[in-house]
């Protein structure tokens, strides 16, 4: 029975997974090239569409995902299955268009202080540098998407004006990227902030190109996504067990967990064409490559049924 609530969700959601990229970029452990593709591998056996693989950033500056050359000729193709990676240059998108990359994801921030630090440009340069690279992966047969940062708020800045945002989206709106993933860097979003985003974003591009990013660090992440379903957003970046912390907050939760915003989607009738089960798989093996418990609740609080499971049938 639908509640007048559901009523306005979307009837079919994305779940753009971007665990082995925006995760583990921000672990300390680095994973063999054969470990990332053994977890790509469980993502997509747990029906995952839609996977950020890895980074063409210059490996002094991720050293996490220097492999980027080796995994994407290690992985194997899948049909319906769409592998991106993060390409902040001309000379990483060489590096793409030699893997046979199907989708560049480029990136930069609202603000220009996160812009400094992050990518040493200003946002007018960081403009023209995704405009740029964005036109040649166009050109090369690829699609383009767009991570817009620091959205609800930045770690120099504060609280992030909504009519900067605008500003910059509507710079943004002729380059042709097929979606604009906007992201909560730091997690300090809340609904009502998440609400007006939408609703004047939405008034520069069409909502059917937006998709959020939300950092779980305060515990808003989901409400936030309830808002982006009431709006009519059909696509949510997440990352497997919500690997990955905040590098602006250590020790706090990071990525929104995948296995977090598929079970409250599933719950609410709202379709993924995930399966939840390989999805706790594919956690549970991210959680040992890793070395560590992983963040994600619903991760944990399946692991812990089978481990009491278990420990019924040994007794």
């Amino acid at each position: 029975m639908m509640s007048p609530l559901t009523d306005t969700f979307p009837k079919r959601v994305d779940v753009y997974e971007v665990g082995p990229r925006d995760g583990l970029q921000n672990e300390m452990r680095t994973l063999a090239t054969e470990d990332k593709a053994r977890l790509i591998q469980a993502l997509i056996d747990a029906g995952l569409k839609r996977i950020e693989v890895t980074s063409f950033v210059s490996p002094r500056w991720i050293p996490q995902l220097a492999d980027a050359d080796k995994l994407l000729a290690m992985i194997p193709r899948r049909e319906g299955v769409m592998f991106s990676a993060l390409v902040p240059n001309l000379k990483g998108l060489e590096r793409a268009r030699e893997a046979k990359l199907q989708e560049a994801a480029v990136f930069l921030s609202v603000t220009e202080s996160h812009s400094k630090k992050n990518i040493n440009k200003s946002v007018d340069e960081a403009v023209r540098t995704v405009t740029e690279v964005a036109r040649e992966a166009k050109a090369s047969g690829m699609r383009v998407r767009c991570y817009l940062s620091t959205v609800w708020g930045c770690p120099y800045e504060g609280l992030t004006p909504v009519s900067k945002v605008v500003e910059v989206v509507k710079r943004l709106s002729d380059v042709g990227f097929y979606q604009l993933s906007l992201g909560d860097t730091i997690g300090v979003g809340t609904p009502t902030q998440t609400a007006e985003i939408v609703s004047e974003v939405s008034k520069v591009i069409p909502r059917e190109q937006i998709a959020l990013h939300f950092h779980d660090t305060r515990g808003t992440a989901l409400a936030n996504v309830l808002v982006g379903l009431s709006m009519g957003i059909k696509t949510f970046d997440s990352s497997i067990g919500g690997l990955g912390g905040c590098p602006y907050a250590p020790g706090a939760a990071g990525n929104l967990s995948t296995e977090d915003l598929t079970y409250m989607l599933q719950g609410m009738g709202v379709e993924t064409g995930i399966d939840l089960n390989k999805l706790v798989d594919a956690g549970a093996l991210g959680q040992e490559l890793i070395g560590r418990k992983l963040p994600g609740k619903y991760l944990q609080a399946a692991l812990g049924a089978l481990e009491k499971q278990s420990a019924r049938r040994t007794a």
